[in-house]
Parts: C-alpha cells; structure tokens; sequence
C-alpha cells in the first residue's frame, strides 16, 4: 500500500496520471547504456501497476452499486432489434408460409381433376366398352361376308376390346362362387386387432397387385396384336390369357375383402374398429413426410392418392349399398351410415392435405409443381386421341396412377346384381334408361374433360410435344423422311392442329415411321443432379430444369409402390 500512497501524493504535487508513463520512460533512459548487469528500479513499476489495480476496483464497485432489479427490468423491456438485417431469411420462412396455404387449393384441383379422370376411364368399362365389343363382333362375323381386303382379321384395338370383354363376363361368372355374407360373417368373428392386421396387409397387398397386374394385361394385349409369321404362334394368347383371368379374379377377392372389412367396421357398435382404421391414415404421414422428396417422387405419391381416393370413394358406394340391401332400402338408413362415410372422406382428405404441405416445406417444394402434374395428367387424355396413339386412355390411366378398373368394376358389377333384383318389363326399362344415362354422364365427363386437358396444357405450353418429334442424339434417313413431313403443317396455327388432332381417329402406323410421342425412357427421367454439380454453367442448369419437366411425362406405376427413386 506504499506504493498507492505515494501515487497518490505525486498526484496531489501535480504529476497527475499523465506523468506516469514519462516518468517511466525517463527511468528507462536514465538506466546505465553500457551495463545491463541487473535489472530496472522495481518501485516505479510497482507503483504503477497499484495505480492500474486500484481504478479497477473503483470500476467494479461502481458497476456493482449500478446492479439493480430495476434496472434489469427496464433493459428487458426497452431492449430492441432489426428484423431487416436477415431479410433472406425471413423473406424464405414468409413464402415458407404462403406456400403451406396453398398447397391444400392446389393440390384439391389435381385430386379434382384426376378423381374425373379415374371416373371416366371406370365408366369406360360399362358403357363404351360393351358398345365396341359388340362392333368388334359384328364385324369379326360379317367380314366374310365381303371378303378379306385386309390381312388382319381385326385392328389391334378390338381385338383388345374383345380380350377385355372376355376377361370381365369370364371374372363375373366366376365372383358368383364367392359367397359375400359367409366373408362378412368370418371377418367379423375376428377381434379388432386381428382385422386392423388384416386391412393393413390388405392395403399392401393392393397395391402390389396394381403394380403388376398392368404388366400381364399389357402382356396379353400385345402377345395378341404382335405381327406373327406363323399361326402356331398364336397359341401364346392363350397361357397369358389365363394368367390375366386369374389375375383379375384374384384381385377383385381382394378388394372384396377389403370392402367387407370396411362394413364390419361401419356396422361395429362401439365403432372402435372404424376408428383404428381411421387413425392408420394418419400413420402415413410419419412413414412419407420425413423423407427426401424429389419433384418426381412427390408426383408419384399424387398419383397413389388419386387413385387411393377413388378406390375409397367406390368401396363407400359398395358398403352402403350392402347396408341398404340388408335394411330393405330404407332411407333412413343411409342418414345413419352418412356420418361415418363423412368421417372418412375427412380423414382422408385431411391427412393427404397435411401430408403434402410438410413434404412440399422439408424439400423446398413451391405449390406451383402441382399445376405442372396436372398438366402431366392431361397431355395423356390429349395424347390418346392422336393419330399416332398407341394406347388405350383407360390403359394409359392405369400406368400412370397403378389404377386398374377390371377388378373394381367386376366387384361392382356382382354386388350391384346380387342387391338390386330385376324383376317385370317396367324393372328392365329402368335398367336400360340407367345404362343410357351412364352413356350421358361418360360423353359429357369425357367432353369436359377434354377441354380442361387442352386447355392445361396450352398453359403449360405441352402442345409442341403433340406434333414436333423429340430430339435424337444421331439423326438416321427416316427422321429425315419424318421431319420433312411435318414441315408442311407448320404453317398452320398451334392451336387448328391440336383441335383437329383431337377429334381426328388414330391411324395405324408404318414400321419405319417413327412415332411422334415422347417415348418411355426408364434412363432419362429418373436423373437428378448431385450435390457435386453444383458448380455446372447456367446454361446446363436450363437444360437440366428443362428435362425435369419433360420427365413428368415419364413417371409412371413402375416405381409407384416404393417411391423407388435410384
């Protein structure tokens, strides 16, 4: 404490603070220069270092007395900041938000569209299809009658139409063996948790039949329309044409079971079973919405739901005809069964909307790309009426959504007989006017349909890839021939030739013509860019985005069970 008294006398004689650091400098140079043998004078340091020590305690006990609970207060609530200082990133988190309430307008306009499009391609079974089996007949009858002009017998379509026709007269005759009540009366024999198994696995199981019942039915239908040389080749129709019938018998069983087990729960008195049913669907959205998500996946899983909701709707219909039967088609009834079958639309509807808003906020998604999937959806109904189609569009459907109608409309055609009975003259003109006004709703279905399709993709500016060829990395004599042939149309306006596209009948075409569809690629649309690409030109980012798009058109059932994406 010397040396703070003595610091402070210096300061009262009129050194002050300031002296301090001359002083100190004035004693180094005063040092011996040529000595260096022993070290400074210690008590100038030390008197310095006790100046130092005691204005750090002045400090400390000042800011001490300054501590106070109010003071803590009025900081806590005057205390400020500036939102504009990250403005990227609350501008992301905004449109984050304005994205999520979107999504369910957005995403109930493509489930809209593709229900109607699931819708015409089932009414196709009961009304169109009988119409051209019938032609297909008739003409197959009275061709001899005027002789053989051409080599085939029949176009490749009606022979399929006749496949088809043959599959689900066969397929309904053998549902009459298939006793609906003994079914309901063992499924429910069974506890709760033995048929919420069953329904699960019920579930999978559908959707593996979805996945390759297409591929047998595709496989029949081309093994019957291939050229073949010799005719002992087509006695290969007939080991597919098994395999078809029993595929389709096989899977109606299923959806049988399924729907059997959807009564159960509706008739259930403590509707615990329809509970637990309901609840599964939300244990989708653990297993789908922590996932990487790409804009391919996603549409893949828009398309299961589509046809997910469309299967729901028609095993509703189902149930509710199987109750009405049982209380002889009481309408009080149905006010009884219409709270359940809304708790199940709900869900449903809740859980896909919920499902894909937190898919699209994970993966930086916008609501845009459902506008883009719709569009996909209708350059296949447009697509199918060119000339140079080479599918069905209820085929088509099922390829791209795994819907198949077959099975579905041989379940609905056997309880639709099995609970409506048919009896007088008056009853069969019921029949007919109810066969004409399924015609009326499918034309008008149809035409509607096709307007909002050509009008989605004028939007989407598809209608280049109706008409131009696409592009091929070595250019041979008939692209040429091809790409010649077109010249001459480019005259015509855009919008002329997809109208006169549309209404016009689809040719057959020539082996060394090339078709002027965007064939299937499994290698092309599946490509996706690395995390090491990131430091490509803008130029083949363009290109990239733009082969994104052009690969909607590309997904199809084969990777829908799994969202397999390599």
């Amino acid at each position: 404490m010397a040396g703070v008294g003595d610091a402070t006398a210096q300061r009262e004689g009129g050194g002050g603070a300031a002296d301090i650091p001359e002083r100190e400098g004035h004693g180094e140079a005063e040092q011996p220069g040529g000595g260096g043998h022993g070290p400074p004078p210690a008590p100038q340091h030390t008197e310095t270092l006790g100046f130092y020590e005691s204005d750090r305690r002045r400090e400390r006990r000042r800011s001490r007395a300054e501590l106070s609970l109010l003071r803590f207060l009025s900081a806590e609530l005057t205390r400020g900041y500036f939102l504009e200082h990250n403005e990227a990133k609350y501008t992301e988190r905004r449109e984050r938000v304005y994205t999520c309430m979107r999504i369910p307008r957005e995403l109930e306009k493509l489930m809209v569209f593709g229900i109607f499009l699931c819708l015409d391609a089932f009414l196709y079974v009961f009304t169109l299809l009988p119409l051209r089996v019938f032609l297909a007949l008739f003409r197959l009858f009275t061709l001899p009658c005027y002789g053989l002009r051409d080599r085939r017998l029949l176009q490749p379509a009606q022979v399929c139409d006749i496949l088809k026709g043959v599959i689900l007269v066969i397929c309904y005759f053998m549902m009459h063996y298939v006793d609906y009540s003994m079914m309901y009366h063992l499924i429910r024999g069974q506890s709760v948790i033995k048929l919420y198994i069953i329904y699960n696995m019920l579930e999978v199981a559908d959707r593996l039949f979805s996945s390759f019942g297409q591929d047998i039915l595709d496989a029949l239908y081309w093994t019957a329309t291939e050229p073949k040389e010799r005719k002992r080749a087509h006695i290969g129709v007939i080991p597919h044409f098994f395999m078809a019938v029993l595929y389709v018998f096989l899977h109606a069983i299923l959806i049988m079971v399924q729907a059997t087990t959807l009564n159960v729960a509706f008739n259930s008195h403590n509707k615990s079973l329809l509970t637990i049913m309901m609840s599964n669907n939300f244990v989708e959205i653990k297993g789908s919405v922590f996932k990487k998500f790409e804009k391919n996946n996603l549409f893949q899983m828009s398309n299961s739901d589509i046809k997910e909701r469309f299967t729901n709707y028609v095993l509703l219909l189902i149930v509710c005809l199987r109750n009405m039967e049982q209380f002889s088609w009481n309408p009080d009834h149905l006010w009884v069964l219409f709270p359940d079958v809304c708790m199940v639309v709900t869900s449903e509807i809740a859980v896909d909307i919920v499902k894909h808003a937190f898919i699209t906020k994970f993966n930086d998604i916008t609501a845009d790309v459902y506008s883009e999937y719709r569009a996909s959806l209708a350059f296949d109904l447009v697509s199918s009426r060119q000339k140079n189609a080479y599918t069905d569009y209820s085929d088509s459907v099922a390829r791209r959504m795994g819907f198949i109608p077959l099975p579905l409309a041989v379940l609905l055609i056997r309880v639709v007989t099995s609970s409506i009975k048919v009896q007088g003259i008056l009853s069969y003109a019921c029949v007919i006017l109810f066969y004409f006004g399924l015609i009326s709703l499918k034309v008008l279905n149809s035409i509607v349909l096709l307007g909002k399709s050509c009008q989605y993709v004028k939007e989407a500016k598809m209608e280049e890839k109706l008409f131009n060829p696409p592009p091929t990395s070595a250019p041979s004599k008939p692209s040429s021939k091809s790409q010649n042939k077109c010249k001459p149309s480019q005259g015509i306006s855009t919008e002329e030739n997809l109208s006169a596209s549309v209404t016009s009948q689809p040719l057959h075409q020539k082996e060394n013509v090339i078709p002027l569809l965007v064939t299937s690629n499994s290698d092309q649309f599946l490509t996706t860019p690395d995390g090491d690409e990131k430091d490509i030109t803008q130029e083949n980012s363009e290109l990239k985005h733009r082969s994104s798009k052009k690969d909607l058109l590309e997904i199809d059932r084969f990777t829908i069970c799994g969202n397999r994406i390599d």
